[in-house]
């Protein structure tokens, strides 16, 4: 038994590896440490064949394995050292480099020089001493021959012969029987049913409710029977058949005007041309003729000769053809009255004048100029008679007049607007060079007093020292006693004149003058100033803010706004117009209306932009005045020379994102036309509805809302 035993052992020590290959370890380990088996006499493991040529596993100070290589040789141990040195310029085209001695540049940013090109006979020996690899193709970006390897000669001969380049690929390999044809009697997967597999589906659901939700609208018609398309049917016979269009995008061509009875071959006499109009026709140009043809007439159809123009016609028709474009307009059917803004109905809108209610009637020629005192009692007119005027307006009654001038006209007439005194009455009119202030005589002696002393509180700060740029004159006592208390003379024929809130400044516009043209008057001094030493423009009229200091001058193409308080330009309003004849500013100040002698009427709003908000074009000849209602009223007119004046409503909100609202009222005809002129100007009632306008007629008309309105 032991003997046995014994060869047991002995087979076993047969059967164990004597020796065990060194690999490369990845950690310092235990396992990693060789066996003593495996040293050899000189403490180095034997190493792998896998391992480089001369490599020697020593052990380490730790007892691990450590791996010495060879030394690399960098020429020839490299994996690329048969790669030819390659073009590194990238995408440059190889074109840039036809003019220079080199193609590239290497690795090392050194030059590639362009080889040398052989001559016929070189390449013809070339071609029969065949370098290994020689393919005949010359690379660009050497310009050297391009070679192929063994590997590839192999590959591109396979794919010559329909084969698989590949070494060793099955193209058919055998079938690999995933899930086994023999049926199963216990299933693969034993897992349990999910319980989305026994339950109704949550989005199927909603699917089903919309598809019933479409149905009840109307949305989807279940089980629609098909519409029957009825068989066309073509009439063979016709003439000229439809065409049938290539696309839908297809417009046939026009068709040629059927000829009419000038070109018959027996065209009735009429249509026959004289020998007159013949003459005529041949003259003319041929892009000047009517007709390319003189009618003709023939006594039968085979009598009639060949067209001469006929090739003309065609080749004329084919250019029309092709080089007139045919395009598919779309019609938009759009209701006009959409396009419209939506306004209120006049009715809503009253009150507003609509008749004539009294005649002021005593001018001799044109009405220049009309002016409503504060109080809205007394109207005053003044005309090219010379004269000032002063009305009774609920009666019609003059109550005073006083001739100013004997040639020349009265051009414009304004009442103070305030006073100190609340019965003190001022009227300032303008005459050529000339500004008289005057206090009507009919007033109660208290109110002349009143009105007298406002005038020559003046004379007392006036000081020998100080000079004015205008000349102020008391008139003599014959005059005073007639109602005029002072006069103002300037240097050229004053056109406005424009009080201030505070009734203590006045300004006057001069248009014919360069530089004097504007002047601004102060009645408690008796002091005239020039606030432009250059007028900038041509000058038509000035205004004052009604609220804040600010000075409005209009020219002939702007209007400036300047702040009297800082003595600066604020802003240039450009109207757009050839040239400015009047103007208005709305009583809170924002807005202003300007009238041109252009037939335009321009709303600006100041907040908005220095453009105009709305151009109205509504009277047929200039436009003479604009006026805006200084009460509680939003209303405002325009007057021109057509005879016509225009009522408008002008609705201005306090909220500045709403813009203000313009509604057309009405159109007042009763002034006639005079010397191409009509109304002159217009002015309203500080309380009341109701405008009085100057005609060139001679009459001053009150319009007012009639009875018949509010019925």
């Amino acid at each position: 038994m032991e003997d046995d035993e014994d060869e047991e052992e002995e087979e076993s020590d047969e059967d164990e590896v004597p020796f065990k290959k060194v690999t490369k370890p990845r950690t310092l380990s235990e396992a990693s440490k060789p066996s003593a088996s495996s040293v050899n006499s000189d403490t180095e493991y034997q190493v792998d064949d896998e391992l480089p040529e001369g490599t020697r596993v020593v052990k380490d100070s730790a007892g691990n394995a450590r791996y010495i290589y060879p030394e690399i040789d960098p020429r020839y141990d490299t994996d690329d050292t048969d790669v030819e040195e390659t073009n590194t310029i990238g995408n440059i085209p190889l074109d840039k480099y036809e003019l220079y001695p080199h193609i590239g540049y290497d690795i090392n940013g050194e030059r590639i020089m362009r080889p040398a090109t052989g001559e016929a006979l070189d390449a013809l020996l070339e071609q029969i001493d065949l370098p290994k690899g020689w393919t005949g193709i010359i690379d660009k970006n050497t310009g050297k021959g391009l070679n192929l390897s063994r590997e590839e000669l192999d590959i591109l001969k396979k794919i010559t012969r329909n084969e698989i380049p590949e070494e060793g690929y099955d193209p058919y390999p055998d079938m690999v029987e995933y899930f086994t044809s023999k049926t199963e009697v216990m299933p693969l997967s034993s897992a349990p049913e999910p319980k989305r597999r026994f339950i109704p589906s949550k989005h199927e659901a909603k699917r089903v409710m919309k598809i019933v939700k479409a149905i009840r609208e109307g949305r989807i018609i279940p089980n629609k029977p098909k519409e029957k398309q009825e068989e066309q049917f073509y009439d063979i016979w016709a003439d000229n058949p439809p065409p049938r269009p290539d696309h839908i995008m297809n417009i046939p061509a026009p068709k040629l005007p059927p000829p009419t009875h000038n070109e018959s071959y027996n065209p009735p006499a009429e249509y026959l041309p004289t020998e007159k109009e013949k003459k005529e026709w041949e003259e003319m140009e041929p892009e000047d003729r009517d007709q390319d043809y003189l009618p003709k007439k023939y006594s039968a159809l085979r009598l009639v000769p060949g067209y001469d123009k006929n090739i003309n016609e065609r080749f004329e028709r084919c250019l029309d053809l092709y080089l007139a474009p045919r395009v598919r307009r779309k019609k938009l059917n759009i209701d006009p009255e959409s396009l419209l803004p939506k306004l209120p109905s006049p009715k809503d809108l009253r009150p507003f004048p609509t008749f004539s209610s009294h005649k002021f009637i005593g001018h001799i020629g044109k009405v220049r100029s009309v002016s409503v005192d504060p109080l809205g009692l007394w109207l005053a007119t003044g005309g090219d008679d010379g004269t000032v005027r002063v009305w009774e307006i609920t009666s019609g009654i003059e109550l005073w007049q006083i001739r100013l001038g004997q040639n020349e006209a009265v051009t414009c007439v304004r009442w103070r607007p305030t006073t100190e005194f609340a019965n003190a009455y001022i009227i300032a009119a303008s005459v050529g060079d000339h500004v008289h202030l005057l206090v009507p005589p009919f007033f109660p002696k208290s109110q002349i007093t009143a009105g007298m002393e406002v005038i020559q509180a003046g004379y007392g700060h006036a000081t020998a020292g100080t000079e004015s740029s205008a000349k102020w004159t008391k008139p003599p006592s014959t005059l005073t006693k007639q109602g005029l208390a002072l006069t103002i003379t300037v240097k050229a024929p004053i056109k406005h004149i424009s009080w201030h809130r505070k009734g203590d400044y006045f300004a006057t516009t001069s248009p014919n003058q360069a530089n004097n043209s504007i002047y601004i008057h102060h009645l408690p001094s008796h002091k005239s100033q020039l606030p432009f030493r250059k007028t900038p423009g041509l000058p038509q009229l000035v205004e004052f803010h009604p609220i804040k200091p600010h000075l409005y001058l209009a020219t002939q193409r702007h209007v400036r706004i300047y702040d009297l308080a800082k003595q600066n330009l604020l802003k240039v309003l450009q109207p757009g117009s050839k040239w400015i004849s009047s103007m208005s500013i709305h009583p809170h100040g924002n807005n202003i209306i300007i009238g041109s002698y252009d037939k335009r009427l321009l709303w600006h709003d100041l907040d908005l932009s220095t453009k105009p908000y709305k151009t109205l074009r509504y009277h047929q000849r200039a436009i003479r005045s604009v006026s805006f209602h200084m009460g509680a009223k939003p209303l405002f007119a325009t007057a021109s020379d057509d005879g016509t004046i225009q009522i408008f409503h002008g609705q201005v909100f306090n909220d500045l994102g709403t813009n203000p609202r313009i509604v057309p009222l009405k159109i007042l005809r009763g002034h006639k036309i005079t010397d191409g002129l009509g109304v002159l100007e217009i002015t309203w009632h500080d309380r009341e509805e109701w405008l009085f306008s100057a005609g060139a007629d001679g009459v001053v008309r009150m319009w007012q809302q009639s009875a018949e309105a509010w019925l």
